[in-house]
């Protein structure tokens, strides 16, 4: 066990040694030549040892050509340390923009990396197994997306990042590491049964006099399950067969109905079921077109639609407890 600490302190130590500063690192991170670190792979030791026991033979058999043909191999040798080493230093790594997902989902972290010279088969990694692979073409620029599962709401950070290549002939590895600054906002899992929406707290609003208000009939839409139930055309539904599907009243007018999400709505339950429920009719409220509220503890959202409003209800919902 002791071992184990030792050896992941010094692990760590090396990562912080090798990033020069503490992450996470401003962009654009460039990886220069001091960043950059090469080693022989499996392969590469290999050649080493197979060129040793040609030079014994050579020598053993005093063979002029044997000399020349391990002088050339070690020669090329050399020049693929250089060029693995080329291929990586000078590289450019900067953040993209992330897109919020949900909890359990897996994010996709985009990194945009760019180079004044070709850089030819790049693997990029995560500490928990995520990778990425990529190819730059002389000055031209191309983005990989590292996957990470997230596992709770909130500001999911993006790990450290390694980065290496074994080109062109995988007989030397040359490896980085960076800290680029990014992060995703993570929201709460929707509830997959929720209790119905709280139509009970819900009130109209809006119209007054530049509407015609929320009587004016304007058709029939497809039901969705966050449809107040005064909405459904019952009548439509009982002239139809049983198996019809259900129809909800649209009405035109400024007045909409607005449905308050309180979180005291639901008493008994823990905070990220409470959450997950709200997440869940903030959807569906959403889905059907009406305005929503949320009360929160601390924290009140005035009703309103859209989805500017969604996202604004889900980043509430989602940071609800946590530093912003």
């Amino acid at each position: 066990m002791a071992s184990m600490q030792l050896t992941a302190f010094l692990h760590e130590r090396f990562i912080r040694w090798a990033l020069r500063v503490r992450p996470p690192e401003p962009a654009p991170i460039i990886l220069g030549h001091r960043r950059v670190y090469v080693l022989p792979t499996r392969a590469g030791l290999g050649f080493v040892a197979v060129l040793l026991v040609m030079l014994i033979g050579a020598i053993n058999y005093s063979l002029s050509l044997g000399h020349a043909l391990i002088f050339l191999l070690a020669g090329l040798g050399l020049t693929t340390i250089l060029h693995t080493f080329r291929n990586l230093a000078g590289l450019s790594i900067s953040p993209g923009r992330v897109t919020p997902i949900f909890a359990g989902d897996t994010v996709r972290f985009p990194l945009i990396l760019r180079g004044e010279h070709e850089h030819r088969a790049l693997r990029l990694w995560l500490p928990d197994g995520g990778e990425a692979t990529a190819d730059l073409t002389g000055d031209d620029s191309a983005e990989v997306c590292l996957p990470l599962k997230s596992e709770q709401r909130g500001w999911l950070e993006l790990p450290r990042v390694g980065i290496e290549t074994r080109y062109p002939l995988g007989l030397i590895r040359a490896w980085s590491y960076c800290a680029p600054t990014s992060r995703c906002l993570v929201f709460p899992r929707p509830a997959a049964n929720p209790p119905p929406l709280p139509w009970g707290d819900g009130e109209v609003g809006g119209g007054g006099g530049h509407g015609r208000g929320s009587d004016d009939f304007a058709g029939l839409r497809g039901h969705q399950p966050a449809d107040p139930p005064r909405h459904v055309a019952w009548k439509s539904v009982a002239r139809q067969a049983a198996t019809a599907p259900l129809l909800t009243k649209q009405f035109d007018g400024s007045a909409m109905t607005r449905v308050w999400l309180d979180w005291e709505a639901l008493p008994g339950l823990d905070a990220e079921k409470r959450l997950s429920i709200l997440a869940r009719w903030a959807l569906d409220a959403h889905g059907a077109g009406l305005a929503w509220g949320l009360r929160l503890p601390g924290r009140t959202l005035n009703p309103a639609p859209g989805a500017a409003h969604l996202h604004a209800t889900l980043k509430a919902l989602a940071l609800h407890g946590r530093q912003d």
